[in-house]
């Protein structure tokens, strides 16, 4: 209970203390003394003070109030100024300004203010934040952000043209009439070009001539709307008037331009130049050269050169002194891209006469074409294949002598004649050399015959044209194999040939066996392939295992050749599905077609006599009833490039004549055509090998007069 009231009574004083009661003057017994809280606010005005104010210095700002009346209270300033710029009167709240404004720099100042107790430094009010605004004055004048500007505008321009527009900014507070308003004025230039208040520059004028003055100088002034003006109000304008296409060319000689040149002077080189004076700059310059007056606008051409605005005379084809002298026409200076709506006139000063005077000059001969081509049949020769001609341009017209470089013609194929006749002194191969290119140079001569030093050369193409001069053969090397247990008709391999001449769109090729004893069968498939294929059914590898299949290949051509090809056909072990289970390795085979036997034969022929009579002479010949060779093929010889033996003819008094006779009487029973016939040597030196229809027939020693004959294996010897 006593705890409960003791509670009561330490509340009762608390309350009094706040509320301004004197707690010594209440009882126990009465009521605490009741108190109304009074409102206490800031009692102040926002602050304005005039920039640069002339006062002297401190001058009164404002005042600070507060509904606070207490005789401990005491004004107090904060804030980035506060103390230094402006400061407050502690015991009367008056604000004074300690230093001249510039609204320019700073417009308004924020401080904070309070109110303290004396005593405890303590706040009687929190603290309120006021601003102090500088009120402008006009005391700036507009300034110019550059005192020097650059500007340009197209000449001939119309009046009013807009060239360019200028700010001047005036510091002052533009919210204040007539304090930041700025007007301009031309000082100086202003009879060509105008300024409106918003700063913008145009021609007063129309068509401004570059070619008259090419720039201007102007002078604008900038004020606000007081009149306030200083230095820097002021600026210079320089206007570059730009170059526009208004000025025609005109030649700076109008009368006449004279030019000398020989007549040998390169086509497209100069004769000479043209001048033309053009006020433009370069990039407006299009000046344009015609010829038109005169009978030679396809003889010279004008080129310009606009760099130095002159036009070169150039000769568009060859000049001869012996046909023209002297060129003479008239030159019109233009320019096609002039705009017509900023001419002023036409001048009569772009045209000029030239006159171009030709030298005689000692030239070269001249042939009649610039390039000769000639056809030839191969295989021919000493023939005339065509001729060339050149002449001598001058009124001297000297004789002119014909040679054919050495290095276009190395073989030596050709010559050509004092005349220029050109003949062929070789036989020409066209699977060779299709072509023949040859430099025929041609060469003035003196009344002596001697060279002049004038030469002129030609190109003449000769193009040899085919003949059918080679025989068919195979496309590609064959490598055909067959199982040992073949069933007839089954297909070895399939063959195609090529010819080496020029092969026409519609060739046909025939194709059959050389020989009709053999267990193949060759099927001609009608379109330049054949098929060799199983004749009767399967091989004996213990008895043979290469098969050589002679195949004649035929053409179409005019005349028609045959030629003949060798294939070697491999006997294999196979396996009972067919496959080749082992082979030996095929002996390369050299097919050839019997072109050269007859000239082998000649050669032998013509064997000096001399050595015939000695041997006959030394030597008593024997008389035989019959004279007769045993001809056979050794089961242990190979083809021509093997090692092999010679059999037969042997004995003394066989003559050459004798050996040939019975290689001939081979050649028959062949059944070969003499222009089908070719010889190639066999290892053995003096030896050549006889191949018809694919097969060795014989080899002939001409050393030992030995002919021993080549037959297929299985076949008997045979006695010619």
């Amino acid at each position: 209970m006593l705890t409960t009231a003791l509670g009561t009574y330490m509340g009762l004083l608390v309350a009094a203390s706040v509320a301004g009661c004197d707690p010594t003057q209440l009882d126990t017994l009465s009521l605490p003394c009741i108190h109304r809280r009074q409102k206490r606010d800031w009692i102040w005005n926002q602050m304005h003070v005039d920039e640069e104010k002339t006062d002297p210095l401190p001058y009164y700002v404002g005042k600070l109030k507060s509904s606070v009346n207490r005789k401990n209270a005491t004004y107090v300033l904060k804030g980035e100024a506060a103390n230094s710029i402006f400061q407050v009167n502690a015991d009367t709240g008056d604000v004074y300004a300690f230093a001249r404004l510039d609204r320019e720099k700073v417009s308004e100042y924020s401080l904070v203010a309070l109110i303290v107790d004396k005593d405890t430094n303590k706040n009687l009010e929190p603290p309120s934040n006021f601003t102090i605004k500088v009120h402008d004055i006009n005391d700036n004048w507009p300034v110019f952000t550059h005192r020097l500007f650059n500007a340009s505008v197209l000449e001939m321009s119309p009046g009013g043209t807009s060239v360019m527009r200028l700010t001047a900014v005036d510091a002052d507070d533009p919210t204040v009439a007539d304090h930041a308003t700025v007007m301009y004025q031309i000082l100086k230039g202003g009879e060509n070009f105008a300024i409106d208040n918003s700063g913008l520059i145009s021609t007063a004028k129309q068509n401004l001539d570059r070619e008259v003055q090419a720039s201007y100088e102007i002078v604008v002034e900038a004020r606000d709307a007081e009149g306030l003006q200083g230095e820097s109000g002021t600026a210079t304008v320089l206007i570059t008037l730009q170059d526009v296409n208004d000025n025609f060319p005109i030649f700076a000689q109008p009368a006449m331009y004279t030019f000398v040149v020989p007549e040998d002077i390169r086509v497209g080189s100069s004769v000479g130049s043209l001048f033309v004076e053009d006020p433009d700059e370069p990039q407006n310059r299009k000046t344009k050269f015609d010829i038109v007056q005169g009978e030679y606008r396809d003889t010279f051409t004008i080129d310009t050169d606009p760099t130095r605005n002159e036009g070169i005379i150039k000769p568009m084809k060859p000049l001869d002194y012996e046909l023209i002298q002297k060129y003479s026409f008239v030159v019109e200076a233009t320019d096609p891209t002039i705009n017509l709506g900023y001419l002023r006139g036409i001048t009569g000063k772009n045209k000029a006469r030239v006159v171009i005077n030709i030298l005689d000059v000692d030239e070269p001969p001249v042939f009649q074409k610039r390039f000769y081509h000639f056809l030839l049949n191969e295989n021919q020769k000493k023939n005339l294949i065509g001729s060339v001609l050149a002449k001598d341009p001058d009124k001297a017209g000297r004789n002119i002598g014909y040679s054919i470089r050495k290095t276009s013609d190395k073989g030596q194929f050709f010559r050509i004649t004092k005349q220029g006749d050109i003949h062929c002194e070789k036989e020409l191969d066209r699977e060779i050399y299709p072509w023949h290119n040859l430099t025929v140079e041609a060469n003035e001569l003196d009344p002596n015959g001697n060279p002049t030093g004038k030469e002129s050369i030609v190109q003449v193409h000769i193009e040899v044209l085919d003949e059918n001069d080679n025989a068919p053969e195979f496309a590609q090397p064959y490598e055909p194999k067959v199982c040992e247990n073949a069933a007839q008709g089954k297909l070895v391999v399939q063959i195609s040939a090529v010819d080496k001449d020029i092969t026409p769109q519609n060739v046909k090729f025939k194709f059959a066996l050389g020989t009709d004893d053999s267990n193949f069968t060759l099927i001609d498939n009608h379109d330049n392939t054949a098929n060799i294929t199983v004749k009767y059914g399967p091989f004996d590898r213990e008895h043979a295992k290469f098969y050589y299949l002679p195949v004649l290949i035929s053409d179409n051509g005019s005349p028609s050749l045959t030629g003949t090809s060798t294939l070697t056909v491999v006997v294999c072990k196979c396996n009972q599905q067919g496959t080749f289970t082992f082979c030996e390795e095929a002996v390369a085979q050299a097919g050839v077609s019997i072109q050269a036997l007859v000239a082998i034969f000649l050669c032998i022929l013509t064997i000096t006599d001399q050595g015939e009579t000695q041997r006959r002479g030394a030597m008593r010949p024997e008389r035989h009833s019959k004279v007769k060779a045993e001809l056979r093929l050794e089961p242990d010889s190979s083809l021509p490039g093997e090692r092999g033996s010679a059999e037969g003819f042997h004995g003394p008094g066989r003559t050459l004549t004798q050996v040939a006779r019975v290689v001939r009487k081979m050649t028959a029973r062949g059944r070969a055509e003499s222009k089908n016939v070719r010889r190639w040597p066999v290892t053995r030196a003096g030896s050549f090998g006889i191949l018809t229809r694919g097969q060795a027939l014989g080899v002939l020693d001409v050393d030992r007069e030995v002919v021993s004959e080549r037959r297929p294996r299985g076949r008997a010897s045979q006695t010619v």
